[in-house]
């Protein structure tokens, strides 16, 4: 089961995806919106694992919207009357890209892609037990449960863990894209923690393994996400 929203500012589109939804198992339709900034709000609070995105809205294009979301964004699939901005849509990775009007078949075809892909990237973190590396010119092997914060030193990362942190040439960004989501979150540019050493935190600051660390400006919505890892 995946779980979705849909955002569209024709109502008699998201009635037409509504009903489309009803007919697929494997597919929980959470809510739909017509309002970008309230489907933003709900993100924020809430995590799902596909948007079916209209690109062409009075505000602000699907597109735009899309690239706005904070980071572990859910897959996407862009739903648009314009077959221009295809293109465009797989450029961010999209699932697919529906035309409307789209029959039930095609929709059908392209939920059942993200299906795939969701539980593929599901698999692949929940096997994810370590990772590797570069540290004095050999590729070190590290336990992901013994990470308690990764910091960013320039152009290098100290990485912590016990007896001894290790240094690493690679961006905060690069070691991001190998941790599994779900259980390590960026709170400031310099710093990602494992949400599971986290010992206290407020909106502003938090303390992980004795640590305290601060929460970015930029990242005030790790806040939401700490509470939901919390309950």
């Amino acid at each position: 089961m995946i779980t979705a929203i849909a955002l569209d500012d024709e109502p008699l589109a998201l009635q037409l995806i509504i009903k489309h939804c009803e007919k697929i198992q494997f597919v929980e339709l959470k809510k739909t919106f017509t309002n970008p900034d309230e489907a933003f709000n709900y993100l924020k609070n809430n995590t799902i694992d596909l948007i079916f995105l209209d690109i062409q809205m009075p505000d602000i294009n699907g597109l735009q919207f899309y690239k706005s979301l904070p980071n572990n964004k859910p897959q996407v699939i862009f739903t648009t009357a314009f077959k221009d901005f295809a293109v465009d849509g797989f450029n961010v990775d999209a699932i697919d890209y529906l035309l409307k009007p789209f029959e039930f078949e095609r929709f059908l075809k392209a939920t059942y892609k993200a299906k795939e892909y969701v539980e593929f990237l599901s698999s692949q973190e929940v096997n994810l037990s370590s990772i590797f590396v570069k540290v004095n010119y050999e590729m070190m092997k590290i336990n992901l449960k013994d990470i308690d914060l990764v910091e960013a030193l320039d152009d290098y990362i100290k990485i912590y863990i016990k007896p001894t942190p290790v240094l690493t040439l690679m961006t905060l960004k690069s070691i991001a894209e190998k941790l599994p989501s779900k259980e390590f979150v960026r709170v400031h540019r310099s710093y990602i923690i494992p949400l599971s050493k986290i010992e206290k935190y407020s909106r502003t600051k938090l303390q992980v393994s004795g640590k305290e660390i601060p929460i970015g400006s930029s990242y005030a919505d790790v806040y939401d996400v700490i509470v939901q890892k919390q309950r």
